[in-house]
């Protein structure tokens, strides 16, 4: 028998004696009294604990003063790490020394200066440039190497442990004639929408006069050498192919390669269909969806994620998938959100994903293509764009720019992992996973190969598995460790996890992971945020071309406007070389993002802000560079949803008031242009309530009188999918237990709600209804969509503000009432004729004042020279 052992690593703000308190020990059944004994401590704040006559314990690590870990349960040595996992061995000792180079080896037309890095920064590095094969007698590295001619650079390193990386081999070639410029393809007309069929030829170009050859495909899929030939032939000055008809929505990919092998690929989406109008997008109101969780109109596509499967209780059987709503639902249900009143969907990412658990498509592994879990023959990404522009319904295309999945990017970037379908958790065996679908192994179920990277910048040894041994039972040696797998229990970081150290810094951000004060600081914008959110460098060019290349081809598809994730984790002007090239692009685009903060997100301005300036969101509406000042730069012509704003809520709307929110407007100035602001009362991240992590749950009421503000302030309004009937009130946004599925948060499947037996009741809860009135009222006043605020007044039971867009053009006075009735009374305004598009109540002002009524819960919006009543009285606006 072993004796069991297991480590644990001191987290910061921990007391300095650390207790392990275990019960239900095996083979003999033993347990301690709270808090446990004390545990031995090691170096750099690990402590040991050694079981004696143990082979498996139940336990929990903690201070003895209220700090303390989950339910844990080990049956071998382990070591507990701050990031809450177990590891197989110590996750801080050196790693097994892997050697990279910048620059990488390749052409060159000019000698190079290179630098040697290895996994760890106190690793020795041997190396030669002879060709020999490098030993501990070899040079040894402390400099940069001058490369003046083709050199063979070989080397290897050794960690504090002595253990001896493999040896790494780069060849330099120094050729001042050599061809590096990649040749181009063009087209006579720009890839975009067209109402009308068009014919559009494509002329090669490269700077030597030798053949080039353009391959192409018109299926979507990736050209080769051994696809059709569009263009062959001397290039120097310009080639000139046939035309091609466009009839129907046609993508056409490009792989284009000199005689040199310089290659260039590239895509153009041409679609014929309706066209909508560039119009000022202040004019709309949004539904955001998540599509996966919304409706579901083709069954064949749905997928199960390898984690947080619903099971039966009483089948045993899979339920729920994760990937459930799709196109083709979205499609079918367009109608609805037309009805409802909305004219925008905010849809997340629906580019091809990888990750455990990517339903929502936050974890990108190929930008170019949409994700097929999403998409039917007859309900592909172009077809929905058509379809609800058809219906005057624009599409906001959720872009993730800063970071990627764990498995990189399909054919820019590898990340090194072993195939997922070799993985074993500790105490099972191979071939015995019985998890709903994923029998046998937890490898892709859908793929014939059960494995989820197809990435073909994988080494051979990887890509030799990706469509062979679909059982994962034939032996496969890891390169990095020299083990071989399946072995239960191996380290699971090889397969799931990511060593920040050896990623590709071409593409990635070397500075490891997100902890403690980084999400407040200039950290978070070169850290990975989580092991399947990995930090891409931005700021490289490659990057910035693959990005903007990827989100320009579904412009061209006719996307209306872009929504931004994870704003604050790149830096302001960077990320406004993406956002200024979509706008360049495709002019008249509206473009907001998320910067997500808890407090008012003020930043340096005002005192009451634990974070600096620039991580906020009103800095990236601005272009200064005082976080003191906003009016020292102007607007940035991005806008943000309104964090500041909704961060109230919580201590207002979400308690019957509107206490604060007067405040909050009154800092309206700080923003490029408020008008422009995306509000909102609720999202897939956030809610309202006290600790933001659920879904609205006050009364009825509340709702109404918050969103009666919201469709009625300065900004956009945006509604979360299912608000319109309180669905889920209360749940959780997001998975909060080590046990919960989806359907027990904000993210459940709406569907059962929208089937044609079920869809007439949803459309006449008292809310669908009173948003329905306010998406109608809001689309006849032009100042509730794009004038600024002015004469605001509030006393926590009301509000009242006057909105006046293009001096006088449209104007209108606006008094609000939550939990009770309310006398109101607005000086200072125009006199005239007003109408209450409400109630339809009239009044003549000729003094500079009005004075109106307004029930509980409802609106007085009274319009200078107005139409009257807008829509029908409900529950709340009456």
């Amino acid at each position: 028998m072993v004796d069991l052992i297991v480590h644990f690593k001191r987290p910061n703000g921990w007391e300095e004696i650390i207790n392990i308190y275990y019960w239900d020990t095996s083979p003999n059944s033993n347990a301690t009294n709270w808090p446990g004994v004390p545990m031995t401590e090691e170096d750099n704040d690990w402590f040991v604990y050694r079981f004696e006559g143990i082979e498996a314990a139940n336990i929990i690590f903690n201070d003895g003063e209220g700090k303390q870990s989950g339910n844990l349960r080990r049956d071998s040595e382990g070591w507990f790490f701050l990031d809450n996992r177990w590891y197989n061995q110590n996750p801080e000792r050196p790693l097994v020394p892997v050697i990279t180079t910048r620059p990488s080896g390749q052409i060159y037309l000019t000698p190079q200066t290179v630098t040697l890095e290895s996994s760890n920064s106190e690793d020795i590095i041997y190396y030669t440039t002879d060709g020999s094969i490098p030993t501990v007698n070899s040079l040894r590295y402390t400099n940069s190497i001058e490369i003046n001619s083709t050199t063979t650079l070989q080397a290897f390193g050794i960690n504090a442990e002595g253990e001896s990386g493999a040896i790494s081999s780069f060849i330099y070639t120094i050729d001042p004639n050599a061809d590096l410029e990649r040749p181009s393809i063009t087209p006579s007309q720009p890839a975009n929408t067209y109402i009308d069929p068009i014919s559009v030829s494509f002329t090669l170009r490269d700077n030597r006069q030798a053949p080039v050859t353009a391959y192409y495909t018109t299926d979507g899929s990736e050209p080769t050498r051994e696809s059709a030939i569009y263009l062959q032939g001397e290039a120097l000055n310009g080639l000139e192919g046939p035309s091609i008809s466009i009839s129907q929505a046609t993508t056409l990919r490009f792989y284009v390669v000199d005689e040199a092998g310089n290659e260039t690929r590239e895509t153009y989406s041409y679609n014929i269909g309706p066209v909508l109008e560039t119009r000022d997008f202040r004019e709309e109101t949004i539904y955001f969806l998540i599509t996966t969780r919304f409706y579901d109109g083709d069954p064949s596509n749905n997928f199960f994620c390898r984690d947080r499967i619903k099971f039966d209780p009483t089948t045993g059987k899979a339920i729920d998938p994760h990937w459930r709503g799709d196109f083709r639902g979205l499609i079918q249900r367009l109608d609805y959100i037309k009805d409802l009143g909305f004219s925008a969907i905010w849809i997340t990412p629906p580019i091809e994903n990888r990750s455990g658990l990517d339903y929502h498509g936050y974890h990108g592994y190929d930008w170019t293509r949409i994700d097929s879990r999403l998409e039917s023959p007859d309900a592909t990404y172009q077809d929905l764009i058509n379809e609800a522009h058809a219906r005057g319904i624009k599409i906001i295309q959720d872009v993730v720019i800063n970071h990627s999945s764990q498995y990189g990017i399909r054919g820019k970037v590898w990340i090194d992992h072993l195939p997922i379908k070799y993985y074993v958790p500790q105490g099972s065996e191979q071939g015995r996973i019985n998890y709903g679908p994923y029998q046998g192994n937890l490898g892709n179920y859908a793929y014939p190969g059960r494995e989820d990277n197809d990435n073909p910048l994988a080494p051979e040894w990887y890509r030799e598995r990706v469509n062979s041994d679909p059982q994962g039972l034939e032996p496969l040696i890891d390169p990095k460790t020299g083990a071989t797998v399946p072995s239960p229990g191996y380290n699971p970081n090889r397969f799931f996890g990511i060593d920040a150290n050896t990623l590709d810094p071409e593409w990635y951000h070397q500075e490891g992971f997100m902890a403690g004060g980084d999400w407040e600081s200039a950290s978070l914008q070169t850290k990975h945020m989580a092991g399947d959110c990995i930090d891409l460098a931005t700021r490289r060019p490659n990057v910035k071309d693959y990005i903007i290349n990827s989100i320009s081809r579904y412009l061209d598809m006719g996307v209306d406007a872009l929504r931004i994730d994870t704003v604050k984790h790149i830096e302001r002007n960077n990320l406004l070389e993406y956002i200024n090239a979509w706008k360049a692009y495709k002019p008249g685009l509206f473009v907001f993002g998320e910067n997500l903060v808890k407090g008012t997100g003020w930043g340096d301005l005002f005192g009451d802000d634990n974070g600096p300036s620039f991580i906020r969101p009103w800095w990236y509406t601005r272009l200064g560079d005082d976080p003191k000042n906003p009016n020292s730069g102007g607007d940035s012509g991005f806008s943000v949803l309104d964090f500041s704003l909704f961060s109230t809520f919580r201590d207002n709307v979400s308690r019957g008031t509107y206490s604060g929110i007067g405040t909050n407007l009154g800092r309206d100035w700080v923003y490029g242009d408020a008008t422009q602001l995306v509000t909102f009362l609720q999202n897939h991240d956030v809610g309202p309530d006290n600790d933001f992590r659920f879904r609205f749950r006050g009364d009825q009421w509340m709702a109404a009188a918050a969103y009666n503000m919201l469709w009625t302030v300065r900004g956009i309004p945006c509604l979360y999918y299912g608000e319109e009937i309180e669905f889920m009130k209360g749940a959780p946004q997001d998975i909060i237990g080590n046990d919960d599925t989806l359907d027990q948060t904000g993210r459940a499947y709406f569907g059962d709600h929208l089937t044609d037996e079920n869809i007439r009741t949803t459309q006449s809860h008292p809310l669908y209804k009173h948003i329905q009135r306010l998406n109608l009222i809001r689309r006849q006043i032009p100042a509730l969509q794009k004038a600024p605020m002015r004469e605001v007044n509030e006393w926590g039971s009301g509000m009242s503000f006057v909105r006046d867009y293009n001096n006088g053009e449209s104007y209108v006075v606006v008094g609000l009432a939550i939990g009770g009735d309310q006398n109101i009374t607005v000086g200072n305004i125009r006199n005239g004729t007003y109408r209450d598009a409400v109630t339809g109540n009239t009044l003549e002002v000729g003094n500079g004042s009005i004075s109106f009524f307004v029930r509980a819960n409802s609106a007085g919006i009274y319009v200078l020279n107005g139409p009257g009543k807008i829509g029908e009285d409900g529950v709340y606006l009456r």
